[in-house]
């Protein structure tokens, strides 16, 4: 993707520098052979200076770098770099997908990083508690992409869930005629700019502090296994299913513990769980037929088994035993179920 070899670009700007600034910026940016980076306190002691000097000094070395021959010299590449900020987010691109985009070593990206910092025809706008890093070329573009970001997080309710194509919608909405100069791909790099909006591991989207997005144990990878299964599954089946679609692995008696103690999940059977979501009511045969009966009235026994199979998955013999309970239900003369009075 990229005509020049970063590591020798920085070292002819580096050249420029005394020795100290060069090694400064090194450090500070990992630019040595092994990657590593350094604050500016370990810097300061390495040279008995504080860290406020350090910053001095980095300063100097970058304004030094923009004024001398070399830059201009290498200008060409700074200019290649903003046709590929260009092409990948249509002038504004979160740091992250930018280097990714060009390479996977660490190395090579804390180089070009580099020359991001040194070059002055694109700018970066600082993370902050909505946007990561992010470098435009074209500033009306970044702050209406960044605008719209903010009004999908809005749309979006405290757990939900929604496709990667649903996500999109929203944001060609809020982008409105923005979104039909750019391709689909730009408008999913656009979406890791955000801070609140984020993918799970099963690719569904959501805002980033809900834990059906930011998947940590058992039950969150449960939550998403039951989810996509689409209906019931027994918790042995939930273990497996987790196992299977994160690479995770889960107990079958750990998971069956964590099932219990989430409000997420019903059980609806024997060892089957159900979404509590999906409008399951909690509790045992007879708490889901008090349920009905309260809410709809009497009823015959062939309405309820029907609308209690539909919340669990019991034999219709088990149904018509739990009717038999006196002090809760009532037979009626005309053969229908009511509570007991």
């Amino acid at each position: 993707m990229i005509s020049f070899k970063p590591k020798q670009i920085t070292k002819s700007l580096l050249g420029v520098l005394p020795e100290r600034a060069r090694d400064v910026l090194i450090k500070r940016y990992g630019l040595g052979p092994i990657g590593e980076t350094s604050t500016l306190e370990s810097i300061g002691q390495t040279y008995g200076i504080t860290r406020e000097r350090v910053r001095q000094i980095e300063n100097y070395g970058i304004q030094s770098i923009q004024k001398s021959e070399e830059y201009k010299k290498n200008y060409s590449l700074f200019i290649e770099i903003q046709s590929i900020i260009d092409k990948l987010g249509g002038g504004v691109i979160a740091e992250h997908v930018f280097l990714d985009e060009i390479t996977s070593d660490p190395i090579l990206k804390n180089h070009l990083y580099f020359l991001l910092v040194v070059g002055d025809p694109f700018y970066r706008g600082k993370e902050n508690p909505i946007y990561t890093h992010r470098w435009f070329t074209e500033k009306k573009v970044a702050d209406l992409v960044e605008k719209a970001l903010r009004q999908v997080h809005e749309t979006l309710k405290a757990d939900e869930l929604v496709s990667e194509q649903e996500i999109l919608n929203r944001f060609r909405t809020q982008l409105q005629e923005t979104a039909t100069k750019y391709d689909e791909s730009v408008l999913k790099r656009w979406l890791k700019m955000s801070k609140q909006i984020g993918s799970n591991p099963l690719g569904d989207w959501g805002r980033s502090d809900s834990p059906n997005v930011r998947v940590k144990g058992i039950r969150d990878h449960a939550y998403l296994a039951v989810k996509r299964h689409g209906s019931p599954l027994h918790f042995k089946e939930v273990a497996e299913a987790i196992n299977t679609l994160f690479d995770h692995k889960a107990h079958v008696a750990t998971t069956h513990n964590e099932l219990i103690k989430d409000a997420r999940f019903v059980l609806v059977g024997r060892g089957l769980y159900a979404l509590t979501e999906w409008g399951y009511t909690s509790g045992v045969v007879k708490d889901v037929l008090r349920e009905i009966l309260a809410k709809e009235g009497p009823l015959s026994r062939e309405e309820l088994i029907d609308k209690v199979r539909k919340e669990r998955y019991v034999k219709d013999n088990t149904i018509i035993v739990n009717l038999q309970d006196t002090n809760l239900f009532r037979r009626l003369s005309n053969g229908t179920y009511a509570l007991a009075e």
